[in-house]
């Protein structure tokens, strides 16, 4: 027996339809993977995705600040909201993947959203052409700027959580990998984590490189924190609540032969918790200075919060998990721990913050592609089988659907 609150024939009938709109949801992300724009600004991208739609009984919003469409569909029956997400940007890498329909510009959809796009536009149409039937309203949030962090923070501030009237009870969010395609893979708890970034300055006294110790040389001063900072993750941290901090860019001086007055360390801090991250701001806090003032100098550091860690609700994730177990059989669907976060950011944490929410993995990776020739997201190779296209838009509607009956 499952959670699901739908029945079989409604999942098997999303499933097939799901199956006839194929063809048109490939040559879809097609074109879009052939066309990626990078950022918030993407009017091409948005261009096609209001002709997919167009036709669609949807209520469309475009953003203000960004390219971002929200779309509304007002079921036939009264009942509550879910929003459904696909993100729309692409890297600014040169792909190298030889594809028939592979980017030629200096961009490239690396990371799947060409498919997350598509696959929403499936969902779009699936549930449009059983309106009557749905008991509630549904969201689609067509959201550029993840990659930058950005998109999802902008739409909620432009009002994407009241699109609809009132605020969604759920929201889903579907994120492809590399993987046996057509798998699924859900965890609860966190799924991604923050992104904060954090600058590292220290003051000396500038002097000749001839006469050290006429001057306080701020550049080994930055080097001992640097170690410090890395011994204090890895000592002071809790392994099983992890923080990385990764300082990738020092600068101090311009000349050869000239002690600098200062220098700078910055990079950036993940966590999976709000406490983690509390914590390892108060020990820097502590840290930096007190190695600066040993020797002479002064020091500080900033931390600035970015994207917080994505947390998925419990109670939802196995209710997901249920409804794609039932829908695509179990032997595709694998309930993960939280032990499977990933260190990776992923900016639909700013709806997880407002509403509970279920983000997951659909594994694509082509089946006649050889094992040494498979890569990971963001890499100028990587491939995805569109074909996972058809079950991406039912396992939305299917959540949406049985999130909106199971409200009752």
């Amino acid at each position: 027996m499952t959670g699901t609150a739908i029945a079989a024939s409604l999942l098997e009938d999303l499933r097939m339809d799901s199956q006839a709109l194929l063809p048109d949801l490939v040559e879809l992300r097609r074109a879009l993977h052939q066309d990626p724009e990078t950022g918030i600004d993407l009017p091409r991208t948005q261009q096609r995705l209001l002709d997919a739609l167009s036709g669609l009984p949807l209520e469309i919003t475009l953003g203000r600040d960004l390219s971002s469409i929200v779309a509304v569909l007002r079921g036939g029956k009264p009942g509550p909201v879910v929003l459904l997400r696909g993100d729309m940007d692409g890297l600014p890498l040169v792909e190298e993947t030889g594809l028939p329909y592979s980017s030629t510009g200096a961009a490239m959809h690396a990371c799947g959203h060409d498919l997350h796009m598509a696959g929403l536009v499936g969902a779009a149409k699936l549930l449009s052409a059983r309106q009557d039937e749905l008991p509630g309203s549904v969201i689609f949030m067509f959201q550029p700027g993840e990659e930058v962090l950005q998109g999802a923070k902008m739409m909620l501030d432009e009002g994407l959580l009241e699109a609809a009237g009132e605020r969604p009870v759920a929201a889903y969010g579907i994120h492809v990998s590399p993987g046996p395609s057509g798998h699924f893979g859900l965890a609860p708890g966190a799924s991604t984590a923050g992104s904060n970034t954090v600058s590292i300055t220290v003051h000396g006294e500038g002097g000749h490189g001839s006469r050290p110790f006429e001057a306080i040389d701020p550049v080994p001063i930055l080097a001992e924190i640097i170690l410090a900072a890395q011994s204090l993750v890895t000592r002071q941290m809790d392994a099983q609540d992890p923080i990385i901090l990764t300082l990738t860019t020092l600068r101090a001086g311009s000349a050869r032969n000239v002690i600098p007055a200062e220098a700078t360390a910055e990079g950036t801090l993940r966590n999976l918790s709000t406490a983690a991250l509390e914590r390892v701001k108060q020990r820097l806090s502590r840290l930096v200075p007190a190695i600066a003032e040993a020797h002479g100098a002064t020091a500080s550091v900033e931390i600035t919060e970015g994207c917080p860690p994505l947390v998925n609700d419990d109670h939802l994730t196995t209710q997901s998990a249920d409804v794609l177990s039932e829908m695509f059989g179990a032997d595709r669907v694998t309930k993960l721990d939280a032990a499977t976060a990933v260190m990776g950011s992923e900016d639909f944490a700013f709806v997880s913050n407002e509403v509970p929410s279920s983000f997951f993995r659909l594994l694509a990776t082509p089946a006649d592609l050889a094992p040494d020739a498979v890569s990971y997201n963001h890499s100028p190779f990587v491939q995805f089988d569109d074909g996972v296209l058809g079950d991406q838009a039912a396992a939305l509607a299917a959540l949406a659907f049985d999130r909106l009956r199971s409200h009752g």
